[in-house]
């Protein structure tokens, strides 16, 4: 090998190296939203917001599509079992009971075990288990579990998805806002 093949095979060694470090740093970089420390206090505090968060409220997801009309809203952390629950609840000022209450709870479930949305059934979730008559349907390009809204959850409609491996979305949306439910899953984005 002469020197010019020498110095040609020596200058490409830095970018092959280079390319081959990205997938270990992108494995780094966390694939499910987590909170930090002071959301997380935050939410044991029981700490609301009046305006409500917009729809980053969530760190490391978007939710494109916000209803009008809410007027506070919550950040909910829940670690438990080896899995994060994250998410935001808004809310109006009507009363729970009342079936015209606004509400919408999105949440991100990171579950290392999660795989497929069947897997959705059995969820260790502490709140917001699909534990009830259950249907499958494609939302854009998700294939979302739905089912109707229980006693804990209150009224309307409960969704939820494996965004990626061991990622959950769920959203529940109060019957006012059920019309809506569509665009909101839609919109989100992580």
């Amino acid at each position: 090998m002469n020197k010019i093949q020498k110095l040609a095979a020596l200058s490409v060694l830095p970018v092959a190296a280079a390319l081959l470090a990205l997938p270990a740093q992108a494995a780094e970089r966390p694939s499910c939203p987590v909170p930090s420390k002071a959301e997380a206090k935050r939410s044991s505090d029981a700490k609301s917001d009046k305006p409500p968060r917009g729809a980053t409220a969530i760190k490391g997801l978007h939710v494109n599509h916000l209803p009008k009309g809410f007027t506070y809203g919550q950040v909910v952390v829940n670690k438990h079992d080896g899995i994060t629950e994250y998410g935001y609840q808004w809310t109006d000022d009507r009363d729970d009971v009342d079936i015209r209450h606004r509400s919408l709870w999105v949440r991100v479930v990171c579950w290392p075990k999660a795989g497929s949305l069947a897997q959705l059934r059995n969820a260790p979730f502490d709140t917001g288990t699909f534990s009830g008559n259950t249907r499958t349907v494609k939302i854009g390009d998700r294939q979302v579990l739905t089912q109707k809204g229980d006693g804990a959850l209150g009224h309307g409609r409960y969704a939820g998805w494996v965004e990626r491996k061991g990622v959950v979305v769920t959203v529940m949306a109060s019957q006012p806002l059920v019309p809506e439910l569509t665009k909101i899953i839609k919109g989100i984005e992580l």
